[in-house]
Order: C-alpha cells, then structure tokens, then sequence
C-alpha cells in the first residue's frame, strides 16, 4: 500500500511542503523498536548503550519532567522525540536557562529517513508548538562534532548559545526564543 501522496517508506523520501508530523506518548510496545533504532550506526554514534538508554526512556514514561515521544509520518513511527524541563531536576546542567525553558533531544530511526530534511521539520514543528503554548524557549545540545544535527537544527530556527560540558559529555547548547513570531523559526 503506498501512503497518502504516492511516497513509498522504503524509498528515500524528500520531505514535502506539507507533511505534517504526528506526535504520541511512548509506550512500552514501543521500546523494541527503539532498541532497534539505539542500534542503527547513525544512532549509537551519538546515544549511550541501548539497554541503558531503553531503562531510561522507560522510566521517563511515567515522568514529570521527561515527555517520551514516537513522532509518526503518515501513521509511520518515524523518530523519538523528547521534551523536559531542566527545572524540574535536581543541579540539570541548563537550570541556568530562563525560566519555563523547554529542551528537545530527537533521533530519527529509520536510517533511509536521515539526511533529507525530516530532521529539522520534525523539530521546527515541535518547537513552534511548544513556543505557542508559552514556552519562552527551546533549547537542543546536539555533540559539537555531530554536524548533521548542527545544521539541521539551524535550519529549523536554533541558534548556538554556548558550548558545555557537562554528565551529558560535550554539547552545543542551542535555542530558539519565542517572539510571538515566526522570525526564529526557519522556514527552510
């Protein structure tokens, strides 16, 4: 079955004007699947152990601070996304950030999916919903050698705002700040 506007999944498939992104809670049907991902070259380049990471993502299932998410194209899970809070955890390395401050981690797992622009319209969609729903800013801390992400979070509106180092290891501390308008948010 070829999905609405006639793209096939297992063809490299160029992120179009309209695709929209659907965002839904993780459950834990969905954690195989992100093993799997966790497990993809493209992946385990930037993220910790996989068994590690899945315990931590579970535990985030039921968190406060920690929204765990499955971001799907046409009914497709397609990536993990996650929101926190740096002020809801005890000495969190961006507590420093204004109050109300958002961060954003994302992966996308499918490697067919990299490198064709579904990075940075996953994000610039997410964060202008968080920007809408008052979130004075958003902030991302991709390694500062992974320039893929760099570039794809620039052009989804981020701005770098710092280098750290920090439990997380070596990051580029980026943001978008809301300013009740579009102009931080890349429209490319």
């Amino acid at each position: 079955m070829i999905p609405k506007g006639g793209r096939r999944f297992s063809d490299k498939i160029m992120v179009e004007q309209e695709d929209s992104y659907d965002f839904r809670p993780v459950t834990e049907k969905d954690l195989p699947m992100i093993a799997g991902w966790l497990r993809e070259p493209h992946v385990a380049a930037w993220w910790d152990d996989p068994e590690k990471e899945i315990a931590e993502i579970r535990e985030h299932i039921d968190s406060v601070s920690v929204e765990p998410l499955i971001v799907e194209l046409d009914g497709r899970p397609i990536a993990y996304l996650q929101s926190y809070d740096p002020h809801m955890e005890d000495d969190h390395p961006y507590a420093d950030q204004p109050f109300g401050t958002l961060g954003i981690d994302l992966t996308i797992g499918p490697p067919e999916l990299v490198g064709i622009g579904h990075g940075s319209a996953i994000v610039r969609q997410f964060v202008g919903e968080l920007l809408e729903e008052g979130a004075p800013r958003v902030i991302i801390d991709p390694h500062p050698d992974n320039g893929r992400a760099i570039r794809a979070y620039e052009k989804a509106g981020f701005r770098p705002i710092g280098r750290r180092h920090s439990q997380y290891g070596d990051v580029v501390l980026m943001a978008v700040d809301s300013a009740n308008d579009d102009e931080h948010l890349g429209t490319d």
